[in-house]
């Protein structure tokens, strides 16, 4: 699933109009993609909506803290409804959504330069080193260290392409 990770400035609040765009590019996606699957139920897609906004607008995944239960009240569902939600509509359980986002966020952090190395993990809201390292290894393949190099490298990321 791509993701539709907002990439904008950091502002104090959210506006009216990021969530409005993000409801409008989760509902077009939503029709497209995840509505011919009969797995997925209707009112799943509101939680789906909600869990978006939550991650994209509010980047509640920058709390090392946030669980099921957090998000769950955030959205004022019970947590087996979200858990099947996210299971669904993402293929994944909740823990594996979060890293993804967070270790995009770190991939963000480390091309940009906008810290140190060694704070990453905690400003991409992982607890400790070592599970941003498993997740981080685990989504693109590589150590945090490999990535950077790739990146900075301008002959690797030609490659890709």
């Amino acid at each position: 699933m791509e993701y539709l990770f907002l990439r904008r400035k950091k502002t104090r609040s959210t506006s009216e109009r990021q969530r409005n765009l993000l409801y409008r590019a989760a509902s077009r996606q939503w029709e497209e993609e995840l509505a011919l699957r009969p797995d997925v139920r209707p009112s799943d897609g509101s939680i789906y909506k909600g869990i978006l906004y939550l991650l994209e607008v509010r980047q509640v995944f920058l709390d090392p803290s946030v669980s099921l239960k957090t998000l769950s009240a955030m959205l004022e569902t019970n947590q087996t409804y979200l858990s099947n939600a996210v299971n669904r509509c993402f293929g994944c359980n909740l823990k594996e959504l979060l890293n993804r986002y967070r270790v995009e966020y770190a991939k963000e952090l480390l091309r940009s330069g906008r810290c140190p190395a060694e704070e990453v993990p905690w400003r991409s809201g992982f607890g400790s080193k070592s599970p941003f390292y498993v997740a981080f290894s685990r989504v693109t393949g590589m150590t945090p260290k490999q990535y950077l190099a790739r990146e900075r490298n301008p002959l690797n990321r030609k490659e890709e392409n």
